[in-house]
């Protein structure tokens, strides 16, 4: 993002981090989480307002423990530790850290003992979320206590002088009630950011960096029926007009009746070029045999790539293809952070690494929350808007197994039901996502007054602001009621109906 008042986040491995980068942005500042041992020469070249050091699992006595450059603290940029980033600001400025006697895990009374930068307008006490081992025992030269409380007497410490301040406590989590106030005291009574950070903004700034990337060069985008893809082409649509043409490919893996809506609402919306490819029996014919879910995305990217390529032959040539890339798949990818992978997204880690193409993927630093508000100034459809997120890779990431076309079908169908009971609830609006998984395991029913023997469903319905963390939804008993009575009823081959009742974390929003 250039021309724009970023803060990085140097990404220690906190499950949390991603929620740092989030915060900063509802304050309308950009924000981007990076290698913690990026150099500083590089952080300078990106001249950031302001670096905040996240959580990490590590202690910072360890052998191993991660470490940022040391050279970060001379660059006179502002700097904010949280948790991990206090104890390791301490650490590398000659303090003392030990494993604490009284480890501390919940809700803590924060008492403040200066109430001016960070913070500003804050009462001598609020509640704060700690979850830490470690503590430090003695400040560095030059670093004050500014908050304590009754197990870490430097809960909140900083050297004014040289604007390095740390917390012990997450400001980042709902749990500490006036930490995105902490947050924006830093990011304008320290840091000094402007406030530019707004999705009319990134729409000016993006169509003006995709002119300049493609210039006279055509493009083909990588369109599906979600708002990720939409929003892709209609930005690209207004940098570069008549040079793009959509694709949009049946993989043989979408919900129900979804190539037929996505196809009549992209001709009645956009009005852009698109080319229409049923490659049902080639995906499926593919993952015949395969059960291991990294595969599975894998060999769906692999062919994803293959038909792009076969139509930038017929129908080109395409010197880019875009897609609707998110910053979450990036980050669940392992793409950019030094986080461990937790699967690969098939737009992502699993395309082959000799692409033909130059990839476009002008939405790669949003959140979803961000792409919907995004599409909703550039007046799509509020059917598109709203409509649930679906993976790439489709069903198959929702079969457990090998994708048969019995497990295909039975997915499809009570993933229906499910969308269909949430509507008529009129709940569908207040759920972030809600589908149905299938595997291999099977259970005894009666159906009618005959044994049967058929496969478990699995109804997966979660909350969630942007799919890097997500609560099961406590869904009325009637509602379910209703889902699992039709899903055993009208659906030959399933007698048993269960609800996922796992948060992210520990689970992911998908099975697979």
């Amino acid at each position: 993002m250039s021309n724009v008042d970023k803060v990085l986040i140097l990404d220690f491995g906190a499950q949390y981090a991603h929620l740092i980068a989030r915060r900063i942005r509802e304050c309308r500042v950009y924000s981007e989480l990076i290698p913690y041992n990026t150099k500083a020469e590089d952080i300078a070249q990106i001249k950031p307002k302001g670096l905040i050091f996240s959580g990490g699992p590590a202690s910072v006595y360890d052998k191993a423990a991660p470490l940022p450059d040391p050279a970060v603290y001379n660059l006179k940029i502002p700097i904010l530790g949280i948790c991990y980033g206090l104890q390791l600001i301490v650490h590398q400025h000659g303090g003392e850290v030990i494993r604490a006697d009284k480890q501390e895990y919940g809700k803590s009374v924060l008492k403040i003992t200066d109430t001016s930068d960070i913070f500003k307008e804050f009462k001598p006490e609020a509640v704060c979320w700690m979850s830490h081992g470690d503590a430090a025992t003695k400040l560095p030269i030059g670093f004050e206590p500014i908050a304590y409380t009754d197990n870490s007497p430097y809960a909140a410490i900083r050297d004014k002088e040289r604007k390095i301040y740390a917390l012990q406590f997450h400001p980042e989590v709902s749990h500490t009630p006036r930490g995105k106030k902490i947050l924006r005291n830093f990011l304008f009574e320290v840091c000094r950011c402007g406030i530019n950070w707004t999705m009319h903004s990134f729409i000016r700034r993006t169509i003006e960096e995709i002119r300049a990337k493609v210039g006279s060069e055509r493009v083909l985008c990588a369109l599906s029926g979600g708002v990720d893809s939409f929003t892709t082409a209609a930005l690209i649509h207004k940098a570069v007009g008549e040079q793009l043409t959509c694709i949009f490919v049946n993989h043989g893996l979408l919900r129900k009746g979804e190539a037929e809506e996505a196809v009549k609402t992209f001709k009645d919306t956009l009005g852009v070029r698109l080319i229409t490819i049923d490659a049902s029996k080639r995906f499926l014919d593919r993952l015949r045999g395969v059960v291991n879910p990294e595969e599975k995305r894998r060999i769906i990217g692999e062919e994803f790539v293959n038909v792009f390529t076969e139509s930038s032959i017929k129908y080109g040539p395409f010197e880019w293809l875009a897609q609707g890339t998110l910053y979450p798949d990036v980050i669940e990818s392992a793409v950019k952070s030094l986080a461990s992978r937790i699967k690969t997204h098939h737009n992502v880690g699993g395309l082959p690494e000799q692409i033909r193409f130059k990839m476009l993927e002008p939405l790669r630093d949003l959140y979803k929350d961000e792409v919907r508000k995004l599409a909703t100034l550039l007046k799509l459809p509020d059917r598109i808007v709203r409509r649930h997120p679906f993976p790439g890779p489709g069903l198959a990431v929702r079969i457990i197994g090998e994708v048969t076309e019995e497990k295909l079908r039975i997915c499809r169908e009570a993933s229906s039901i499910v969308e269909e009971e949430l509507q008529k609830y009129k709940l569908y609006d207040k759920v972030w996502q809600a589908f149905a998984i299938v595997g291999d395991d099977k259970a005894v029913g009666v159906l009618g007054d005959a044994r049967s023997y058929g496969f478990i469903v699995s109804v997966r319905i979660v909350q969630s602001t942007d799919a890097m963390t997500a609560d099961w939804v406590r869904v009325p008993y009637k509602v379910l009621e209703r889902i699992s009575s039709r899903i055993t009823n009208e659906i030959h081959g399933v007698c048993w109906v269960t609800y996922v009742i796992s948060s992210k974390p520990p689970a992911t929003i998908e099975p697979q």
